[in-house]
């Protein structure tokens, strides 16, 4: 188990479903005490009691729309009125699997669609950051995680609205973590390779994953849990002179 997580409050937005589920009964099962928020409540309501367990008052769900900058604010104040602080905020709500989005050329492609990706892959970041970032500031410390995608680092072709966003996150990433230095909080990235993400995926989608294989040094489907070590590393004192960096974590596609 990595040290310094227990008691520590941990917001992760899309914690409802897939890989954010994954980073919450990680958080758990650290110490921390984990606040799933997503769009769709009643997922969050199932996360949070699976990684709260038997302790009363570990965890906390709240339903939350990243791309509508009240909702965000509410989440932040219901969080310190809870737990008095707000130590951790992963970023990891987003539309790609969850909400099924076009992953065709840039002809297919809806302007309606790409203005909603955007406002939940990119403006989300920006609320949820604005939401916790008094807290932060105030105790003078704090940790936030983005969540990018290899797909920013090959250029995927296909979703170019979606793989834009993510490319997005990176220089968010790098730029807020200037910003906010001085009051010691670390601002650092993580760039998932191809993961098997989907709850009750079809046959199609387990051979489009399985087709990443070949480009990886690590020859296997990358799956949710395999992400939660990098996620723990970048949340715990291990990581605290680490700041605008994005760690790629995809078994070897991509070595910068």
């Amino acid at each position: 188990m990595i040290e310094g997580l227990k008691d520590k409050v941990v917001i992760v937005t899309g914690g409802g479903h897939g890989i954010g589920k994954a980073y919450c009964l990680g958080f758990s099962q650290a110490g921390a005490r984990v606040v799933p928020a997503d769009i769709d409540g009643p997922a969050a309501e199932q996360v949070a009691s699976e990684a709260g367990g038997k302790t009363e008052g570990k965890s906390l769900a709240i339903r939350v729309d990243v791309a509508d900058e009240e909702s965000t604010k509410q989440m932040a104040k219901v969080v310190l009125e809870r737990f008095g602080r707000i130590d951790i905020l992963v970023n990891n709500a987003a539309i790609f699997a969850t909400i099924p989005i076009n992953r065709g050329g840039i002809e297919s492609l809806d302007p309606k669609e790409w203005d909603r990706l955007m406002a939940v892959n990119l403006k989300g970041l920006f609320f949820c950051v604005r939401a916790v970032l008094p807290a932060m500031r105030a105790q003078k410390s704090g940790k936030i995680i983005n969540i990018s995608s290899g797909t920013a680092l090959s250029g995927s072709p296909g979703r170019i609205h979606y793989v834009t966003s993510k490319a997005g996150v990176i220089g968010f990433t790098r730029t807020l973590a200037r910003e906010v230095g001085n009051d010691n909080i670390q601002v650092n990235a993580i760039a998932p390779g191809s993961t098997l993400s989907e709850e009750n995926p079809s046959e199609e989608i387990l051979r489009f994953r399985q087709t990443r294989v070949g480009d990886r040094a690590l020859k296997r489907v990358q799956m949710p849990q395999d992400l939660v070590g990098a996620m723990l590393f970048l949340a715990s004192p291990l990581s605290d002179f680490i700041t605008g960096q994005t760690l790629c974590v995809d078994g070897g596609a991509s070595m910068l």
